[in-house]
């Protein structure tokens, strides 16, 4: 429930102004919210001048006020982070702080979902990786086999990737703690879920930025999320939450290897009118 600490409101109405469910009305000068359409946004929280509104349901004590130094990038800084931005698949031998994973769990679970379901859950695979990883080359080996069995016209452009995914699991099963092009041997993946695949890819895209800024590497496998698509036992593997889906999956490590510079890209598309 959201609530309003009359002695500390004002009664500017700037909440009422700021609730797009309309929830929130002045009652004889203070601030009364209804909690009736409220769909715990918080702009409530964070509009507020006199810290009167806070709420039962969530930690309050995660509330930061802002101040300029610690929460404003400069646009240039931003757009040069972003542009530096590069999928790694050389990574280190070496193991990821639980406390680093932390945050870049933390990045995706204050991005904004629809409606503030907040409906974005994190598998996060370490120790049983290696049993992910079968699973994984099993399935796409099965995939890539049935394919190949079946090419049409429409589906040989996919006839290098099945036959990729067959070697790949042939080349694990020879030597399964070799080198490997489905997690590149990192040492760490998280799963996003959610019930909704756009509030899940928000939610990685601002994962990938806090895993840059940590001085890690990542790549989103597109092969994983193929596989598991394929294959019940992945998704009970990772006990993947009834009504959720498996919408990205981060590959994670210390990269091993150093870029000097960003690269070029297409020229936007845009439509002005």
């Amino acid at each position: 429930m959201m609530n309003v600490n009359a002695e500390k409101c004002i009664g500017c109405g700037l909440c009422v102004k700021d609730c797009f469910a309309r929830d929130i009305e002045l009652v004889e000068g203070k601030a009364k919210i209804k909690n009736i359409a409220c769909f715990k946004c918080g702009h409530c929280i964070a509009v507020c001048p006199k810290e009167a509104v806070s709420t039962d349901e969530y930690n309050m004590e995660e509330v930061k006020n802002y101040n300029k130094e610690e929460f404003t990038i400069e646009p240039e800084t931003l757009m040069n982070f972003i542009k530096f931005r590069r999928t790694v698949r050389q990574f280190k031998d070496k193991a990821v702080e639980e406390d680093k994973l932390s945050k870049i769990i933390e990045a995706g679970r204050f991005t904004q979902t629809g409606s503030n379901t907040q409906g974005v859950s994190y598998i996060v695979v370490r120790e049983k990786i290696q049993e992910l990883k079968e699973l994984t080359l099993e399935s796409l080996k099965n995939v890539g086999e049935a394919m190949l069995s079946n090419l049409t016209p429409e589906t040989m452009v996919y006839k290098r990737y099945a036959e990729m995914w067959v070697a790949m699991y042939k080349e694990f099963k020879d030597n399964p703690n070799g080198k490997e092009k489905l997690f590149f041997n990192a040492p760490a993946v998280i799963v996003v879920v959610a019930d909704s695949p756009v509030n899940g890819a928000l939610a990685s895209s601002n994962m990938e930025l806090m895993t840059n800024a940590l001085g890690l590497g990542t790549f989103f496998s597109g092969f994983f999320v193929r596989a598991s698509q394929a294959n019940r036992k992945i998704v009970d593997f990772l006990e993947v939450p009834e009504g959720k889906q498996i919408v990205t999956c981060m590959v994670i490590g210390y990269p091993d290897i150093k870029y000097s510079r960003t690269v070029p890209r297409k020229e936007a598309n845009i439509l002005w009118k």
